[in-house]
């Protein structure tokens, strides 16, 4: 019997791989992570399997410490147009920053990549968590977050008016009485904000979409508001069921307080699967990876998130607890990610090292280790129990990591009724679910 409900799949796409120490194993290629063909390859794989989208992260900045890790600092709206090329149906989205960006710039940006991949693309909506951006843009200091979330409302608003400023039968192609368009159904926004000033109109139509999917990552209280007002899907990050399920439903009330139907919202978590023929094979090649880790590495990553240094801790000492004592109050998307390593320390105790493999794996994205089949067991656990629509596939190592789930988790997932054998649609609202959204300058009775 087929699930009416079908679960969204995406493939999370990072250099090598989401293990910190991917680079370092045997099966990871880090010298192709600069070559447009790797990405394409994966493009490629996701594309067979069927998956709804790939996503590419992306930050204005150097934030790895690349004495001992891959840096790929290839910009992805560029990267994914590449894709696009090689695939047909797969979703392709892109994070871009509020902060950093200027809103017609990025709306042409991401109009251009819906168009060419024929209605395929997504913006994942970021403010910048980091302030080491700020002197790239030849500012003294990083925004503060609230001043980044007001910026990011505006910025939202700006690029939708922009995308909807053509009305969809504005385009006339009258080629006997020479008019093009109708420049009654073009118009300016006239945008005005504390932040931000565009005029309008647009230079391009509506894209096939409508206007790419929008995306967002926060889990702060004013992401969770930002996410309930502007996102149609939403990247999140936990590790237990029930903290999930809490989260997908906090989201789903507030989509519903802004006049929102709740299935036009998707809850997509990060996975991260070691799958092997055997769990205790699929825990040894976890293993394996931790032991590749540099503890340097990890424990810078890890000072960010406690904002304190750890260096005096001994590697195999306890964590101390009081470290995360304040993480219960979330204020901003740091604090989230502060969040759910203070969880794994109150539950796990622990040691320094202990924490550095787990947080190895995903950066506090789920890790999961065992067979095709436990790996599958999870994700229906969590669909058919409302933590999530979907999930983001962080694949500890590629391509042969995404290409090991997509040749044995997904058959599982299809066998089950959960997931599509075949793509349905064209465009990344269709595999998503998601309705084309009216442009707002159409006639009333067309809404």
């Amino acid at each position: 019997m087929t699930e009416l409900r079908q679960l969204s799949l995406n493939a999370f796409i990072y250099p090598s791989g989401h293990h910190e120490a991917a680079w370092r194993h045997p099966w990871s290629q880090p010298e192709r992570i600069y070559d447009v063909r790797y990405y394409q390859e994966i493009g490629r794989i996701a594309e067979a399997a069927t998956l709804d989208a790939v996503f590419f992260a992306d930050g204005p900045a150097l934030r790895t410490d690349v004495k001992h890790n891959v840096a790929s600092g290839l910009e992805p709206i560029t990267l994914l147009t590449a894709i696009a090329a090689a695939t047909t149906h797969l979703g392709l989205i892109a994070t871009a920053s509020t902060t950093y960006y200027e809103p017609y710039n990025l709306a042409r940006l991401f109009s251009t990549l819906d168009h060419i991949s024929g209605g395929r693309a997504g913006w994942n909506i970021v403010t910048t968590g980091t302030d080491l951006a700020a002197a790239n843009f030849g500012l003294d200091k990083h925004p503060e977050h609230a001043e980044r979330y007001a910026r990011a409302r505006e910025f939202v608003d700006a690029v939708v008016a922009l995308w909807d400023s053509w009305e969809d039968d504005a385009i006339r192609l009258d080629k006997e009485a020479g008019i093009y368009a109708d420049p009654d159904k073009i118009h300016p926004i006239d945008f005005v904000g504390e932040h931000l000033r565009v005029r309008g109109p647009f230079n391009a139509p509506r894209t096939p979409q409508g206007h790419p999917v929008l995306v967002q990552a926060g889990a702060s209280n004013d992401g969770r508001a930002f996410a309930g007002k502007y996102a149609e899907a939403i990247f999140t990050a936990h590790q237990r069921l029930e903290d999930a399920q809490a989260f997908y439903a906090d989201i789903k009330k507030r989509a519903g307080e802004f006049g929102r139907a709740a299935d036009q919202v998707k809850i997509l978590p990060g996975i991260s699967p070691f799958i092997a023929d055997t769990e205790a094979a699929a825990k040894r090649l976890e293993r394996e990876f931790n032991e590749l880790t540099v503890p340097d590495y990890g424990l810078e990553q890890l000072e960010s998130i406690a904002q304190t240094s750890l260096r005096h801790l001994p590697l195999d000492g306890p964590i101390p607890l009081e470290l995360f004592s304040d993480a219960g109050d979330v204020t901003d998307n740091e604090r989230s990610r502060r969040q759910v390593v203070a969880g794994i320390v109150q539950r796990e105790r622990p040691t320094v090292r202990g924490l550095l493999h787990r947080l190895a794996g995903a950066r506090g994205h789920r890790v999961f280790a065992g067979t095709p089949e436990q790996v599958a067991d999870t994700i229906e656990e969590w669909f058919r129990n409302r933590a999530a629509d979907g999930f983001n596939v962080m694949p500890p190592y590629y391509p042969g990591g995404l290409e090991i789930f997509a040749e044995t988790v997904v058959p599982i997932l299809r066998e089950r009724g959960l997931f599509r054998t075949e793509y349905t649609g064209t465009t990344l609202r269709d595999h998503f679910g998601l309705a084309r959204p009216q442009s707002r300058y159409a006639p009333a009775l067309a809404r």
